[in-house]
């Protein structure tokens, strides 16, 4: 510091407190001040919270970039939505996916950096990003088969937790699901229970296990009902177009069902269209029931959407608790863990 730089009783010369304020304020040494501000397991309780005391009393705010060089922690966490950038904007899934991140990671702590992944110019940009050491770990949301995002993300020293399938990889990654195919079964049962006899469904892509397993869950529940399957299943693409589009076709092709199983809340949306504009009154000629219990749309619709309930908060909530488990140096067993789904009842079925 050159002479006549002013200099405050406690601080550098611009005024704020330094890390030796804090120290000599505590009573205790630089680098005990330091550890103590850093977590550091060594240091004692009665010089962790004297420490803390003094920067609070003192105003001290840590130099991130300065901490980060010890702790190598950046203090961020990346969200990863591996899809279309089309899909993403209409679906109020990852919405609440992307709400639910911010609030746990905030809640933890944490910075949320949000990352959408589309096609193969944004692989190379993702994990030239999350390999850079920007991120302490990432949340990643991959539910297409053939998306190589997960196998690609395997490959780095980067603590990593999946919310629903991580694309077709099935062993060594941390996932956190739905029981979907319980969830169609609730579905399903419950229209068996109301006499419907003749029990579509709109399933949604295929290319999606989450999908595939609530296909299953319909197909396996009428076989247990002792009903029939066959021509009653259409493929669409998770949106609301799809699902009217969807139902055109099933109505045409199967004018006497009396219930269908929509395997989301926005498809259930263009189901109720595809039905009005047909003369089917819902739930008196055709009960529907769909998927996801968005709380904005199920409510909304005409009638009032009876839906499979699944909670993405819950599952971020859990995601963020398996990362900060695994950045604390836990052993945690590379599994699928699945969140139980519940039936939502309204006057659509």
């Amino acid at each position: 510091m050159a002479e006549g730089d002013p200099v405050t009783a406690h601080g550098n010369h611009d005024g704020r407190p330094t890390l030796e304020d804090v120290a000599a304020f505590a009573g205790v040494s630089r680098s005990t001040a330091s550890r103590a501000l850093n977590d550091d397991p060594n240091v004692s309780a009665r010089a962790r919270e004297a420490v803390r005391a003094a920067a609070a009393d003192l105003g001290y705010s840590p130099n991130q970039a300065a901490r980060s060089l010890v702790t190598r922690r950046t203090g961020a966490v990346a969200v990863v939505l591996s899809e279309p950038e089309e899909v993403l904007l209409g679906d109020p899934y990852r919405t609440a996916v992307m709400r639910a991140g911010y609030r746990e990671l905030a809640a933890s702590g944490a910075q949320m950096v949000l990352m959408f992944c589309d096609g193969r110019d944004d692989l190379t940009r993702t994990l030239r990003f999350l390999e850079g050491g920007h991120v302490d770990g990432a949340l990643v949301f991959a539910p297409h088969q053939a998306d190589p995002l997960p196998r690609a993300l395997r490959l780095l020293r980067l603590p990593v937790v999946f919310g629903g399938p991580a694309g077709g990889v099935a062993r060594g990654v941390h996932v956190i699901d739905f029981d979907n195919e319980s969830g169609a079964r609730l579905a399903v049962e419950h229209l068996v229970s109301l006499g419907r006899r003749r029990i579509a469904t709109v399933a949604g892509p295929q290319d999606q296990t989450a999908a595939v397993h609530r296909l299953s869950g319909w197909r396996k529940t009428l076989a247990d009902a002792g009903l029939e399957s066959a021509g009653l299943a259409e493929e669409a693409d998770f949106t609301l177009d799809g699902g009217r589009e969807a139902m055109d076709r099933l109505l045409a092709r199967e004018p006497d069902l009396d219930a269908v199983f929509v395997a989301s809340d926005v498809m259930a949306a263009g189901v109720l269209q595809s039905l009005g504009a047909a003369g089917r009154r819902v739930p008196a000629d055709v009960a529907v029931v769909g998927f996801d219990d968005h709380p904005a749309l199920a409510t909304a619709m005409n009638p009032p959407l009876t839906t499979v309930h699944q909670d993405p908060a819950a599952q971020v909530r859990q995601m963020v608790a398996t990362l900060t488990a695994l950045l604390a140096g836990e052993t945690i067993r590379p599994r699928r863990q699945v969140l139980p789904v519940s039936l939502k009842l309204r006057e659509s079925a």
